[in-house]
């Protein structure tokens, strides 16, 4: 165990906590650690929406080309942040035991809005689309930056409330009081999950994380983002995914909604665990073949617009 494994994450508080619990679960098993932290353009570009960006992984590609350069062994990501197709070279090596799932709004102690009408805060389509489709008179304006930045902005604003990651805010200690869950929110692919990233041919950094994987996150986090891959094609869209293993099956709920949330797709499935490796492709096909088809390629034209 001489060598010294080189974590690379962003540079945000987030990120960074991220990075330093695989960094301390690491160093309980025996391997050496270093943490290297690199600024993404996703963290750089706050003035555009994400999907005007048009660059796939925009929080991860820095990072990937550190590891393809040499500069870091492994990276550290929340998973949903990660393209379905990772670059030539780079594999998943371990996915760590996820965390909360959930949607939370955060508000400013008072709810009477969401009786008539209100602004909400948020730079997912996938969030802006189920709030629309819950509440059609509401408005809602993009939101960017890190969790402490957004965080900042909505204090700073004449807004309702801002949606963000249960996860997120708990692993920094920055979940305020006034907040509801969202339960009817389907969350993003892999939401609440860790993945560390490393490179294919990095045989000892590969054994070294695959020590920390856990096998029932793994396979939750597959069949979602495979429910992701397979309706998206490359295209950033309002979809949701979420599995979960309960006594011998798997239960699955999957969302594709229209840009502005009054069109919305819908499949449920409880399947027999030993199906999981398929369950997302199948329930992304029903949707497809349900009109899926031509509501990804609406969402298409209207993300060119």
């Amino acid at each position: 165990m001489s060598k010294t494994i080189r974590i690379g994450t962003r540079d945000s508080e987030l990120a960074l906590w991220q990075a330093h619990t695989v960094q301390k679960k690491l160093n309980d098993l025996g391997y050496k650690t270093e943490i290297t932290a690199v600024k993404s353009q996703g963290d750089i570009i706050l003035d555009k929406p994400l999907y005007e960006l048009g660059i796939t992984g925009i929080f991860t590609k820095t990072l990937d080309i550190a590891m393809i350069n040499g500069q870091v062994d492994i990276a550290v990501h929340s998973m949903k942040d990660v393209p379905t197709a990772l670059p030539i070279g780079i594999v998943q090596a371990a996915v760590l035991e996820r965390a909360n799932t959930l949607d939370i709004l955060v508000h400013k102690g008072n709810l009477d809005f969401l009786n008539g009408e209100g602004t909400i805060a948020t730079g997912s389509l996938r969030r802006q689309a189920q709030w629309l489709n819950k509440y059609p008179n509401h408005k809602v304006v993009d939101l960017r930056g890190n969790v402490n930045t957004r965080m900042q902005k909505l204090q700073d604003s004449n807004w309702s409330g801002a949606v963000f990651a249960a996860a997120g805010l708990e692993r920094i200690n920055l979940k305020p009081s006034n907040y509801i869950n969202l339960d009817w929110m389907i969350p993003a692919p892999a939401q609440g999950a860790m993945v560390i990233v490393a490179m294919a041919n990095d045989d000892f950094c590969r054994d070294a994380v695959a020590e920390l994987n856990d096998i029932e996150t793994e396979v939750c986090t597959h069949i979602e983002r495979q429910f992701l891959k397979t309706l998206e094609g490359g295209c950033t869209a309002p979809i949701g995914a979420l599995a979960t293993i309960q006594e011998d099956g798997i239960v699955f709920s999957g969302v594709l909604f229209s840009l502005d949330g009054k069109e919305k797709m819908e499949v449920n499935k409880i399947v027999p665990l030993e199906e999981w490796k398929k369950l997302g492709f199948t329930a992304a096909k029903e949707v497809l073949d349900n009109g899926g088809v031509s509501l990804m390629e609406r969402i298409r034209k209207d993300l060119k617009k």
